[in-house]
């Protein structure tokens, strides 16, 4: 596939509904300068779940502006299997609901890419928020919008297979964070199969099948942990006609 697309920086450089892609450059860099920057290599463990530690969050940014943050967001459910909530990518905040609602930790946040996190005092980071009420608003926004994210996947678990599945989740990483590249859209983020399994409650097995189909309709292309789809046109008559 390498030989079929080039990688292209992303575009725009924050992603839409972070909270840094609300401000201007003066803002993000006030933002930004409210905490303590710290690197860290991809599998490092920026929040435990369970942790009672909430006095503060975290507000991701790349090490390279090429190459953009990318966290992911998982939980341990009661029987021991593990779900992947989300995924969390430059100038994306962190730890807010721990903070918000003063309990403990409800998910782990995993480095997947080389990114560097600021570590904000809950106190300081509200405090700033109180001085600028617009920036509540955007808040309550991103945390609507990952909570509408949220329902989608359990909705489509109820009504859907899991080719459709992976091919409406797949439909929206890519409007979410995808960028063009000469194969088609690079979906913009490195996701394993286990963990695209994971995001929409698939085992492995049903998730590599689902693969192979999207493929054999020349609707995707991948290569290690990368996926291309080739027409989000097509992919998204797929996955609403079935």
């Amino acid at each position: 596939m390498s030989s079929r697309t080039s990688r292209r920086d992303p575009s725009p450089p924050w992603p839409a509904g972070t909270l840094i892609s609300t401000l201007d450059d003066r803002g993000r860099n006030e933002l930004f300068s409210l905490g303590e920057s710290q690197r860290h290599e991809p599998g490092a463990i920026l929040i435990r779940q369970g942790d009672t530690r909430c006095d503060h969050v975290l507000l991701l940014r790349s090490v390279r502006s090429a190459s953009p943050a990318c966290a992911k967001i998982t939980a341990i459910l009661d029987n021991g299997a593990e779900a992947l909530l989300g995924i969390r990518l430059s100038g994306d905040l962190v730890g807010e609901m721990a903070t918000l609602r003063e309990t403990d930790r409800s998910a782990t946040v995993t480095a997947c890419t080389p990114l560097v996190a600021f570590r904000i005092p809950a106190a300081t980071f509200f405090a700033y928020l109180d001085e600028r009420p617009r920036l509540w608003s955007a808040l309550a926004s991103m945390i609507a919008e990952r909570l509408e994210w949220a329902n989608q996947r359990r909705l489509e678990f109820t009504a859907f297979d899991v080719p459709v599945r992976l091919a409406r989740v797949l439909g929206d990483l890519a409007a979410r964070h995808g960028f063009a590249v000469a194969g088609g859209t690079d979906l913009g983020i490195r996701l394993s199969q286990p963990e695209l399994g994971r995001l929409i409650g698939a085992k492995e097995a049903a998730v590599h099948n689902a693969v192979r189909l999207l493929k054999r309709n020349g609707l995707l292309l991948t290569d290690y942990r990368q996926l291309v789809i080739t027409d989000l046109e097509a992919l998204h008559a797929f996955s609403t006609a079935n």
